[in-house]
């Protein structure tokens, strides 16, 4: 049997969480900039109006998250992280 190593639940833990901070806004930004870009691209309103809503939800929950909660910001950052490489991925075929 392999042994996995399990990822430590802090992947920042020698970080400062003003660094921490500072990747979220990043991550955010580059997710917000994919679902602008798609909504811009959209074929039908409706599917304009839902990629639309995907950045008002992005927006609104990163002004929901304090700057000061590395455990929100680290579970943020992973989230937003698979959805980035989902949609690059798709982009890829």
């Amino acid at each position: 049997m392999t042994n996995h190593a399990q990822p430590p639940a802090d992947p920042y833990q020698d970080v400062p969480t003003t660094v921490v901070f500072d990747e979220f806004s990043e991550t955010a930004t580059t997710l917000t900039g994919l679902h602008n870009s798609r909504s811009k691209g959209a074929a039908t309103a409706e599917e304009r109006e839902e990629w639309w809503d995907k950045v008002m939800a992005l927006r609104n929950a990163r002004r929901a998250v304090p700057a000061h909660d590395r455990d929100q910001l680290i579970a943020h950052i992973a989230r937003w992280t698979r959805v980035i490489e989902e949609l690059e991925s798709s982009e890829r075929g």
